[in-house]
């Protein structure tokens, strides 16, 4: 189980935190798992990121993710061509020179490869948010579920989520995404034109009765490792999730390794941990978390594994990759 955040001044506990960056006010975003945000429609004014201009913001938005992404670690597969050259006035008595082509990340509604569920073999699509939106229980319609900020509650990453399907209602192109908010497995639907998509290749399942984890890049088997995973009384929440964030540890040799690979998952026991949420996650091995053998069932609900490979992990499987746990 990850544990609340700390200063970087205070020293961390055997039982270690995740260092993060500072977090987000309260105001500009709710914790993850509070009630959810009350049923009420966008008003039009607000509800679209005017198409004019949505190519640099989401080439902006895919800019600063990667500057504020752990530093290593890789980003799904954001295709992003390059803005089209202004047009250059002629000089006078000139031919006139041919109009710049029109940017294709200003296109609201037609993303640039078709949006299929995630899967092992086929890979998956990451919605990047470029603009605080609020996920709905409908496509267009129905009740607030969370109000979805532009970084992650806990370290200020970029948020990224694991798409589950695309539809068009009355125009407007609406995602169906995991939340990383509870009850663990909630989906919400968010508008496309607040994102900038992005393509995953990697797979990650985590079997709970063999105690593995296996890691799939293209449809192929590529890592293998035994974990710890959760007690009877504390068991690693079944279900299709995706990572959240990958959060670099102070102390490689404390309870949490060297990194710690948040889930969107939660746990169905505990509503709080030691001032954390309650968030699932993939972490290495330290300190006092060594007393637990691989391929032991001892942890509150984390999926612990060796520290060469949560390194591997986290540097290599981009956010918003899907974990499925069974």
């Amino acid at each position: 189980m990850l544990v609340a955040p700390v200063p970087a001044a205070v020293a961390p506990s055997p039982v270690a935190a995740v260092v993060v960056a500072a977090p987000m006010s309260a105001a500009a975003a709710p914790a993850v798992g509070s009630a959810p945000v009350a049923s009420a429609p966008a008003s039009p004014a607000s509800a679209t990121v005017v198409a004019a201009g949505l190519g640099a913001r989401r080439r902006a938005a895919v800019a600063c993710a990667r500057t504020t992404s752990p530093a290593g670690t890789a980003l799904p597969d954001f295709d992003v061509p390059a803005a089209p050259r202004a047009a250059v006035p002629a000089a006078p008595g000139a031919a006139a020179t041919a109009t710049p082509g029109a940017d294709p990340l200003d296109d609201p509604v037609t993303p640039p490869f078709p949006i299929t569920p995630p899967s092992r073999d086929h890979g998956s699509t990451s919605a990047l948010i470029v603009a605080p939106t609020t996920a709905l229980d409908h496509a267009g319609s129905g009740r607030a579920v969370w109000r979805i900020p532009v970084q992650t509650t806990w370290s200020s990453q970029p948020m990224i989520l694991l798409v589950l399907e695309s539809v068009v209602r009355d125009g407007r192109r609406w995602l169906r995404v995991r939340l990383p908010t509870r009850p663990a497995g909630q989906d919400g639907w968010i508008p496309y034109d607040h994102t900038v998509v992005g393509q995953g290749h990697f797979w990650i399942n985590v079997n709970r009765a063999r105690r593995l984890v296996r890691v799939y890049h293209y449809g192929r088997r590529v890592r293998r490792f035994r974990a710890v995973v959760g007690a009877p009384r504390t068991p690693t929440p079944k279900g299709l999730a995706a990572i959240y964030e990958r959060n670099r540890q102070p102390d490689p040799r404390a309870f949490l390794g060297p990194w710690a690979v948040a889930l969107t998952l939660t746990s169905n026991v505990l509503q709080e941990f030691d001032g954390g949420p309650g968030r699932i996650g993939i972490h290495g091995r330290g300190g006092a978390s060594l007393k637990d053998p691989l391929g032991s069932a001892r942890s509150h609900g984390c999926v612990r594994v060796d520290n060469d490979d949560i390194s591997w992990v986290a540097r290599r499987i981009p956010q918003g990759t899907p974990v499925l746990v069974r």
